[in-house]
């Protein structure tokens, strides 16, 4: 299947064919477009999650293209803002004009699958406490804190983010397979677990 998380990979590896630059997605989105940015000769930045974040990092960086893991577009050619559209008119040209099939455009591309879960947690725990363990714990890898908590370990990455509205983290992870992605989940769940015993 090709998947959400491929749309704005694919629509980037278009628009950086003929508009050499720099991208932008969330955290929670894919490292697939960092890889395709890095082969267009770009920079890839990350922001926070949420469609305003995304923009404000893209006129920070003068990105050409960026978006979410979702599939949300956002193509500063034609405005600031999602568009779905304008995603499936740069999609539909990128396989005119490659003329292979979408299962051919989708092999091109590295190989990376997620898992998205939550851990339902009680009200009285403190969460942003249970995050700074978890960074704490991975101190020696490359950890961002501007949403919550990512780290990116050499092969794969999991995020974690807290809910502003229930007692949740929600845990995104992303590897080469998707028993990989699946199953570091379930190794985080255990140490936020742990953290809480």
């Amino acid at each position: 299947m090709f998947g959400e998380e491929y749309t704005l990979v694919a629509c980037a590896d278009y628009v950086l064919s003929k508009t050499p630059g720099n991208t932008v997605s969330n955290l929670s989105s894919s490292r697939a477009l960092r890889d395709i940015t890095n082969k267009h000769n770009g920079d890839y930045k990350a922001s926070a999650v949420g469609e305003v974040n995304v923009v404000q990092l893209m006129k920070d960086s003068n990105a050409v293209i960026g978006g979410e893991g979702n599939g949300g577009i956002i193509y500063p050619e034609a405005h600031y803002g999602r568009d779905s559209l304008v995603g499936s008119a740069l999609f539909l040209t990128y396989l005119a004009e490659n003329g292979k099939k979408v299962s051919e455009v989708r092999n091109d591309f590295p190989a990376y699958f997620m898992s998205k879960n939550k851990i339902e947690l009680t009200p009285d725990l403190d969460v942003d406490g249970i995050l700074k363990s978890v960074q704490k714990r991975h101190a020696s890898e490359e950890i961002s804190t501007v949403d919550g908590v990512k780290i990116d370990f050499p092969e794969n990455w999991v995020h974690l983010r807290k809910s502003n509205t229930e007692p949740i983290i929600r845990i995104y992870t992303e590897a080469k397979s998707q028993q990989e992605a699946d199953d570091l989940a379930k190794k985080m769940i255990r140490e936020i677990e742990d953290i809480i015993a």
